[in-house]
């Protein structure tokens, strides 16, 4: 009983921070791939959205049984924890810049103005428009990426791939509906708070098989995730807090905030 109840919340909490990432990767996909519809015509820009999820999806089938099948567990969660605490920190370092200040928030609108008016310049031809298939698949296939390399990371070690592909693959048909709704107005998406969401997950996820690589034994198994979310969760307040202060004491400049 007490395995059943651990491993569930284990899964829980591998299943939001797939869903996470994989939205706000797609958010990022979505800005290009409405820009390019908007500016350079929908049939080559979703042929290119076609053919990248195609690829992006034969790297998870490709990949995923290999690293289930024929590397040892424990060196698998070694390598993972790894990645993913490399990933995670970058991805909460970023948000806790931006939540204190210290950094420009991510703006969907002026990347998508960005890009129409680079879009804009390019020469149109008749026919299929190359340019609109290669910069939505790049698009697409560059922030999806990202996507692999989680659900094959969590998935594997967390040994249900399939479940961490439905996650990134609902989270996929979500921000695709919800594009289709709102179109450009990307900006309402609290997308800092989703990658806040994403690095504490990253990280615990990192440090618990980062932790059970090396032969720690976990108190309470998969439910020390959580508490491990908790922890980060209010060392990233404290450190926002901590920073906001002294941003207060020494203002910076729109100009001078840094931006990516």
């Amino acid at each position: 009983m007490t395995a059943t109840v651990t491993a569930h919340g284990g899964s829980v909490v591998m299943v939001v921070a797939v869903f996470l990432a994989s939205a706000v990767e797609m958010v990022e996909a979505l800005t290009i791939v409405l820009a390019v519809g908007v500016t350079r015509g929908w049939r080559s820009a979703l042929e290119g959205v076609a053919v990248a999820l195609a690829v992006l999806a034969a790297l998870v089938v490709g990949l995923g049984p290999a690293l289930v099948h024929y590397v040892p567990l424990s060196a698998l969660r070694l390598v993972v924890g790894g990645l993913l605490l490399v990933f995670g920190l970058q991805w909460l370092r970023k948000a806790v810049l931006r939540a204190s200040g210290l950094k420009a928030k991510h703006d969907e609108d002026e990347i998508f103005r960005e890009q129409v008016e680079e879009l804009s310049e390019a020469q149109r031809r008749a026919g299929r428009d190359s340019t609109a298939f290669v910069v939505a698949f790049k698009g697409v296939f560059l922030e999806g990426l990202e996507v692999v390399v989680v659900v094959l990371t969590l998935g594997a070690t967390s040994h249900d791939l399939g479940l961490a592909a439905v996650a990134a693959t609902a989270a996929v048909v979500v921000v695709g509906a919800v594009g289709a709704v709102v179109a450009r107005q990307l900006s309402s998406v609290p997308e800092n708070a989703m990658k806040m969401g994403v690095g504490l997950m990253l990280v615990s996820f990192g440090t618990f098989w980062s932790g059970e690589g090396v032969g720690v034994h976990w108190p309470g198994s998969d439910l020390a995730i959580p508490v491990l979310v908790a922890a980060y969760g209010a060392a990233a307040w404290a450190l926002v807090a901590a920073l906001g202060r002294a941003r207060r004491r020494t203002p910076v400049t729109a100009g001078a905030l840094r931006h990516g």
